[in-house]
C-alpha cells in the first residue's frame, strides 16, 4: 500500500451527471450514506462540490460549505478501491486551498471517533480537536459521537 501518487489527481466541480457515480461510491463506503437528494440539494444550494479524478475516473468527492470566513467540510470521500494511495491527502490539500481562495480563516469538519485513518490524516494536515458532538452519526447500535476538528488557516499558511 503506497502513499505516493504515481500520477497527479485532477479536481473539478461536481456536476449533476456525476451523482450516479458519487451515490454508488457513497453506498460502497458508508453504512449510513448520504442520499441522492443530499447531493442534489448541495449542488442546488451553491455549496462547493468537487470530484477528485484519476484519468477519467472519479476516485472521490467532497462537499464544502463556505460562508462568513469559515469553511465547513460536510462530506469528503475516497472510493474504497482508491484508498491508501495518497488520494485523500491530495484531495484534502486541494480543498484547503479552495477554502483559502474563498478567504476562509477556519475550516471545520466532523469525523467519527472510530475513523482512525481519517482522524490521523486530519491531524497531520493541522486540524485540531475542538469538541465532541454527542450522538451525531447514526450507528448500527444507536448513535455515534462526532469529533469536531478545526484548521486555523492563519496558523497553517
Amino acid at each position: 500500500m503506497s502513499s505516493l501518487l504515481h500520477t497527479q489527481p485532477s479536481f473539478r466541480p461536481m456536476r449533476d451527471d456525476d451523482i450516479d457515480v458519487v451515490i454508488a461510491m457513497e453506498h460502497g463506503v458508508y453504512p449510513f450514506p448520504w442520499t441522492r437528494g443530499n447531493f442534489l440539494d448541495s449542488l442546488q444550494s451553491g455549496y462547493s462540490c468537487w470530484v477528485c479524478q484519476h484519468n477519467q475516473f472519479i476516485v472521490g468527492y467532497a462537499v464544502l460549505m463556505l460562508a462568513a470566513g469559515e469553511a465547513h467540510l460536510l462530506n469528503v470521500t475516497i472510493g474504497l478501491e482508491w484508498q491508501g494511495r495518497g488520494w485523500g491527502r491530495a484531495f484534502m490539500q486541494y480543498l484547503i486551498e479552495v477554502a483559502r481562495d474563498y478567504h476562509a480563516e477556519t475550516m471545520y469538519l466532523e469525523v467519527r471517533p472510530s475513523n482512525i485513518v481519517a482522524r490521523r490524516l486530519y491531524h497531520k494536515l493541522g486540524f485540531e480537536y475542538v469538541a465532541m458532538r454527542k450522538a451525531y452519526y447514526p450507528a448500527r447500535q444507536g448513535r455515534e459521537d462526532a469529533v469536531i476538528m478545526l484548521l486555523d488557516m492563519k496558523k497553517h499558511a
